[in-house]
């Protein structure tokens, strides 16, 4: 993706000094991706811009409450931009009050802050209330006035024109076989708290409980945790995908297959990511305050107050140690692995089956 972007870059003339990129590189990553302190979020920061409902979504909220009422999910919240002109003020409001700060906090997570720095924009692109075109050019422009740092911008437009194009080009060069793809074997159904919220886990509880409420979870609570515990739980990805695509308001299947089956499940084998992204509990310790109120200790791989991420986590390497022993990404990952005691081992597996065999299946 990394090369496609930057191709893309060259070809559309974004970012772009001559043949070399703003600022002299073409990815700042490495000033991005930060986490809270302690405090959290700034308490003043502006919240995104909200649309009431107009006559015509109240009737299909209506239509919707009447027909569908005992299916996971609530409208009460409902207010996104459903017109042209409510997507550009969306895009206004992002570019005022929020891409600034985007780039620094986009991976940070916090307890009942749903919407952070995030732009709250996919949906209208998705369902072509807004041309990527103009929300790139719009980002650029933030950045060549002075009114956002390159960082920031760039992080952002490498989510449009690299990322999202990227997904649908594995989409329409890999479809229709792609959505039956398995390369772990996963064969699990989905915990039945994907479709309640109701668990113990703080990080699951919030990113599950606002995406029935909003129909919404910024990137990193998808990829890092629902999807995160799902990839270690052995969920079927295509149950996986189906969940994705009923619970979040973006989900139009060109973007959100590739999404979950190859970078969130690495279903595919590693046609779209390089490396399955796995992680332990301390992950979302250092990324979050969800660790702060949950009854579970990060820390911990085996026993009572045991993470289930991170037993988890252990469970997932020792199940496909010769799979990712071959990937130089994950090599060393399986190396803390190998020195594991066999009694360690069983530890770990043991636990692991408890936990699948206490949690209810999704039906």
């Amino acid at each position: 993706m990394e090369f496609f972007y930057r191709e893309l870059r060259r070809q559309h003339r974004v970012l772009m000094e001559g043949d070399e990129p703003a600022g002299g590189a073409w990815n700042f990553d490495a000033e991005n991706r930060e986490a809270f302190g302690k405090d959290g979020p700034d308490p003043l920061r502006s919240p995104p811009r909200r649309f009431p409902p107009d006559a015509t979504t109240r009737q299909v909220l209506a239509l919707v409450e009447d027909h569908f009422a005992k299916h996971p999910g609530a409208l009460h919240d409902f207010d996104w931009p459903v017109t042209p002109t409510d997507a550009e003020l969306a895009l206004d409001d992002f570019l005022t009050h929020r891409l600034a700060e985007f780039g620094r906090w986009q991976d940070a997570m916090w307890t009942n802050e749903p919407w952070l720095f995030h732009s709250r924009l996919s949906a209208a692109l998705n369902l072509k209330l807004l041309n990527p075109r103009r929300v790139i050019a719009a980002a650029e422009k933030a950045f060549r006035s002075g009114r956002v740092p390159l960082p920031a911008a760039e992080g952002f437009i490498r989510q449009i024109l690299g990322w999202r194009e990227y997904v649908r080009g594995i989409y329409w060069r890999h479809m229709p076989g792609y959505i039956g793809r398995n390369a772990l074997g996963a064969q699990h159904a989905l915990p039945d708290f994907y479709w309640t919220g109701e668990t113990d886990m703080a990080c699951l509880r919030d990113a599950i409980g606002q995406t029935w409420r909003y129909g919404y979870a910024h990137h990193i609570q998808r990829l890092m945790v629902t999807g995160l515990f799902a990839l270690l739980w052995g969920a079927h990805p295509r149950r996986v995908h189906e969940w994705y695509l009923a619970a979040y308001v973006d989900a139009v299947e060109w973007v959100e297959l590739p999404n979950t089956l190859g970078m969130s499940q690495y279903a595919d084998g590693g046609l779209m990511a390089s490396k399955p992204y796995i992680a332990s509990g301390k992950y979302i310790q250092r990324m979050s305050n969800y660790c702060a109120g949950c009854r579970y200790d990060p820390a911990q791989r085996a026993g009572p107050r045991a993470c289930p991420f991170t037993t988890l986590y252990w469970d997932f390497l020792l199940r496909h140690e010769a799979l990712l022993a071959k990937n130089p990404r994950t090599v060393m990952q399986v190396r803390n692995a190998v020195r594991l005691t066999p009694s360690q081992r069983r530890e770990i597996t043991d636990h692991a089956a408890r936990l699948r065999a206490a949690i209810p299946a999704a039906t």
